[in-house]
């Protein structure tokens, strides 16, 4: 519930208020001269931010999952009474949603036309689900983490895993619309030719394996882009398989594509010319088994192609907004599958190229290289 400040009171002077009858509990005040009030209000402004977020992401997903951000791309101002008749919607929580909206700075507002505005700007990241910067579909994790944080704090206190499937399905939808939006914009482009001799081998027709292919996105689209190579997605989750068959169908690769349940240790060896861990390799119990047994199923010549998030070896470097994401994810997701799985390494989402070049010399791999690197991700080459 909102505070009804008092009249004369500003909300800066009323927090300051708070500010300092928070000051008096002894429970919360440092008995020390060098306490530094200023420190700690920039702190409370940061935790205030980080709160304001978390409930706007719930309506950022109302929004995406309402089409409300979709019908006003391009819109121009509108007016909710507008919004609300397109969208299906009743025009009062329109309003209300609106007006969080102009809040945080997502929509602008017209207050002479009583219009809102989704700025041009604003359209890839909130509203165009094709976009590499559409990040509307990615509040669907956080969600899940929610819904699972009984069984986060269980296993806190136990030491026990959380395998994949045990997790609530938004987080499966979640992921796989993040990813695939960036695997798009990047995995044939970018990331392939800065791998040794792949592009080549896979236009003249390469067996691929994707290991941990999750909805399929990525062998999809590698398939789509050379259409001379055969591909063989393998991951552990049922969910996901089916629905990888089902994407594959849709794309219209069910030809030259396969989609199998396996562990990354189990998998027959073709042998491959380009094996694929495509950011699950950290969420293993046993990475260095998954690397040894992509090392047997490896043609001669052949190489293993590994995304992985970007992270430093040092932890005093990994800071800010998109290492407090995955260090976020790695807390309860991929740690807690990996240790619900043989050995049980927690390798981590943050892991770093030293450690996970560690992990590919002692598989048996002679040869391991950063191939490029982006705020985002670290790309990553392993050949015999």
């Amino acid at each position: 519930m909102d505070r009804i400040w008092p009249i004369g009171l500003s909300r800066r002077a009323a927090a300051n208020g708070i500010l300092a009858a928070m000051s008096s509990n002894t429970l919360t005040q440092p008995a020390t001269s060098a306490f530094d009030e200023a420190k700690r209000n920039a702190f409370l402004e940061r935790a205030m931010n980080d709160l304001a977020a978390g409930y706007s992401g719930v309506l950022v997903t109302v929004g995406h999952r309402l089409g409300l951000y979709r019908t006003m791309a391009g819109a121009g101002p509108i007016s909710s009474q507008e919004l609300a008749h397109r969208s299906g919607c009743n025009e009062r929580y329109i309003r209300e949603w609106l007006n969080s909206q102009v809040a945080g700075h997502y929509v602008l507002f017209h207050p002479t036309s009583e219009t809102y505005e989704l700025p041009a700007e604003h359209v890839p990241i909130l509203a165009d689900e094709e976009s590499p910067l559409c990040l509307a579909p990615a509040w669907e994790v956080p969600a899940s983490m929610w819904f699972d944080q009984e069984r986060t704090i269980a296993a806190f206190r136990s030491g026990e895993g959380i395998p994949w499937s045990a997790h609530n399905e938004r987080l499966y939808c979640g992921v796989a619309a993040f990813y695939r939006n960036s695997y798009k914009a990047q995995l044939v482009p970018l990331w392939l030719p800065a791998i040794k001799g792949a592009v080549e081998k896979l236009r003249a027709g390469a067996l691929v394996a994707d290991v941990g292919c999750g909805h399929g996105h990525s062998t999809i689209l590698m398939a789509q882009a050379f259409p001379q190579s055969r591909f063989h997605g393998l991951d552990n989750h049922t969910g996901s398989i089916e629905a990888a068959r089902k994407n594959a169908g849709t794309a219209g690769v069910a030809d030259r594509v396969t989609f199998s349940i396996a562990n990354a240790k189990d998998y027959p060896a073709c042998p491959y010319d380009l094996l694929c861990f495509f950011d699950c390799l950290h969420d293993m119990g046993d990475p260095v088994g998954a690397a040894a047994h992509a090392l047997s199923a490896l043609a001669p010549d052949g190489t293993v192609m590994v995304i992985e998030p970007f992270a430093h070896d040092a932890l005093e470097k990994n800071r800010g907004p998109v290492a407090r994401r995955y260090y976020g994810a790695s807390t309860t997701l991929c740690c807690p599958h990996s240790r619900s799985e043989e050995v049980g390494l927690a390798l981590g989402a943050q892991a770093g190229p030293a450690r996970l070049s560690h992990v590919f010399l002692r598989a048996g791999f002679t040869h391991f290289r950063v191939a490029q690197e982006n705020p985002f991700n670290l790309i990553l080459e392993a050949r015999p």
